[in-house]
């Protein structure tokens, strides 16, 4: 079906699903409608990508292993299925998304640590399992690997967790929207903005243009807030907001199998290319939203010291975004409870890649009428976040 590149070309026109955002969590979303043979547009503001997820790092980082409960086990079953989800978008179209299951380095700098990290050895050894595979959480006391992190940054040891990988963000929407050009059932349309809903008429206007649809899903970032919020009126609180982050690519001879190097927030993700990205900086209030200043330089020098390889690499790229996170943090999903035709897809604030997947069929899968093979956290409900907004 030839793809719709103009909002001309809506005039009259309808679709069974109508997707707000064409960032990871929307892109996911239109392919699972592809699969299930739901007529769709899917449409972006600006364009494919190109807000918080045509980010740098794309580190896939499970919750800790103890205190086990409904929200790490599907993360934990995300992460081991993305695997294979991802590998099948790669067969179709030929095109590489830079996965690798790498693995993460977390230097322990403090004895009581060690002790710690221990005891999640054993709790990994419980709950990292699915259907015969296991990951672990190795606790050593020299790195598990040379050549990569210093030795001096982990004093009383070193966890290296099999369970953790990476992505590489821009490849993996490249490898999204090259599926979707060739779907029989999905539209994309960049540079169209919503101009309004109707969830009752069930009429958008995109571009000046009006749109019959039958469900809608809200994938617009942090933007979803604002349009989510419209149709709650009276909450004393937003659903979510803009958090800034900042990033670094650099540029170095580096094994891209090496595991991701994680301390205090900051991620140290090889990939491939012999490109290293570091990040991100958690900024509530900012001034300019997509440009990078002398936050991002302590992040920068400690990953020059954590990792000496990277002393004299080259920044060849800084990169400033807006990543939503919602009002309990959790991602937030589902149906809005007053309009049961408008549904939510955004938060997964620093886990979004991990989960995108699973959480966009967690939503097309019911509207298409199909059960659902797995359970949605509570928490993660739109009408949740709805609840925590109202207190």
């Amino acid at each position: 079906m030839p793809q719709a590149d103009s909002p001309a070309l809506l005039s009259g026109q309808s679709a069974d699903l109508l997707i707000v955002g064409g960032g990871i969590m929307g892109l996911w979303a239109a392919v699972h409608a592809e699969r299930l043979g739901i007529g769709t547009l899917l449409i972006d503001a600006a364009t494919i990508g190109q807000g918080a997820s045509g980010g740098l790092l794309g580190a896939l980082m499970p919750h800790m292993p103890d205190k086990w409960n409904a929200k790490k086990q599907f993360q934990f079953d995300a992460l081991v299925s993305l695997e294979s989800e991802i590998a099948a978008l790669e067969a179709a179209t030929g095109l590489s998304a830079g996965y690798r299951r790498s693995g993460r380095l977390i230097p322990l700098p403090k004895p009581h640590l060690k002790t710690i990290a221990l005891r999640h050895s054993a709790d990994a050894e419980t709950n990292w399992r699915q259907q015969g595979r296991a990951f672990h959480w190795h606790v050593s006391d020299v790195p598990p690997v040379q050549g990569w992190i210093d030795a001096a940054a982990g004093e009383s040891g070193f966890v290296h967790d099999t369970l953790a990988g990476r992505v590489a963000p821009r490849a993996l929407i490249a490898v999204l929207r090259a599926f979707l050009m060739r779907a029989k059932h999905v539209r994309l349309l960049e540079e169209a903005a919503l101009d309004s809903l109707d969830t009752g008429a069930r009429i958008a206007v995109i571009g000046g243009r009006s749109i019959a649809f039958g469900d809608c899903i809200i994938a617009a970032g942090h933007g979803s807030f604002p349009i989510l919020q419209r149709f709650t009126p009276d909450l004393p609180q937003p659903l979510g907001q803009p958090v800034k982050g900042q990033a670094a690519l650099l540029k170095a001879d580096i094994d891209p199998a090496m595991p991701t190097i994680f301390r205090d927030g900051l991620y140290v993700v090889a990939h491939e290319g012999g490109h290293v990205a570091v990040g991100s900086t958690s900024e509530n209030s900012f001034a300019e939203p997509l440009s990078t200043d002398a936050l991002l330089d302590p992040l920068i020098a400690a990953a020059r010291e954590m990792a000496p390889v990277l002393r004299d690499a080259p920044v060849i790229e800084r990169w400033a975004g807006l990543r939503p996170k919602a009002i309990d943090r959790d991602p937030m999903v589902g149906p809005h409870p007053l309009h049961p035709h408008l549904h939510a897809l955004t938060g997964g604030f620093k886990v979004s890649f991990g989960l995108a997947h699973r959480l966009a069929e967690a939503v097309v899968a019911p509207i298409a009428g199909k059960k659902l093979s797995f359970d949605l956290p509570e928490s993660f409900a739109l009408s949740s976040h709805i609840t925590a907004a109202s207190r």
